[in-house]
């Protein structure tokens, strides 16, 4: 008779719990129907990567000095420098320079470091590849010139969620011209030229 009891309570305490907990997963359910969705429709709709972003690294053959500062700097000792060394006007001649993207951590160390900025980062992040080999990029390939999401005719530039202006959830919803919130650089520099002229008079 005991046993009966004890079997039917466990029951009734285990449905209780599952009814709560199914309770719990549709607020979460409910509350989501509320908002409005952010999806971004890609490849058509892209969004704009912050300013900052690191991404696929720009080599400019003609500034580069071989000085190897950028493998040294390099967590993984990363890109490969080939050189010869000119007698004549002694001075190193760079022969070939190389990043393999299967393996660089995007640390942006080589950037930072570069004494004559022949290395820079860009916005493109769009690296897949079906071959590892393909990822392994030659100064040819990282000479080419960077690729912008907001210059592709073919693609929707969306804002970051922090980019947008203040209350506006949705990159879907902006009105033609509107600022982000905060002031952009070229605009705190231009402060700080004021600044600094008025303190100078």
């Amino acid at each position: 008779m005991f046993n009966i009891l004890k079997q039917v309570s466990d029951y009734a305490k285990g449905s209780i719990q599952a009814a709560k907990y199914i309770g719990e997963g549709l607020s979460v359910t409910f509350d989501h129907m509320r908002r409005r969705p952010v999806t971004v429709q890609y490849p058509y709709e892209k969004l704009i990567p912050s300013e900052r972003f690191r991404g696929r690294i720009h080599f400019e053959f003609d500034k580069c000095i071989s000085c190897e500062v950028c493998v040294r700097v390099c967590p993984i000792n990363l890109p490969v420098v080939d050189w010869t060394f000119n007698k004549a006007i002694k001075k190193k001649e760079l022969k070939h320079y190389s990043i393999d993207f299967g393996v660089c951590i995007f640390c942006g160390n080589c950037v930072e470091y570069c004494p004559t900025n022949c290395l820079s980062m860009t916005e493109e992040y769009e690296l897949a590849s079906y071959d590892r080999h393909e990822l392994n990029y030659d100064n040819v390939a990282l000479g080419r010139l960077p690729y912008k999401v907001t210059q592709d005719p073919m693609v929707t530039p969306l804002r970051e969620l922090g980019y947008l202006p203040k209350g506006v959830m949705s990159p879907h919803d902006l009105p033609a011209g509107s600022q982000r919130p905060g002031k952009r650089p070229e605009d705190l520099v231009k402060e700080m030229e004021a600044v600094s002229t008025s303190t100078n008079e």
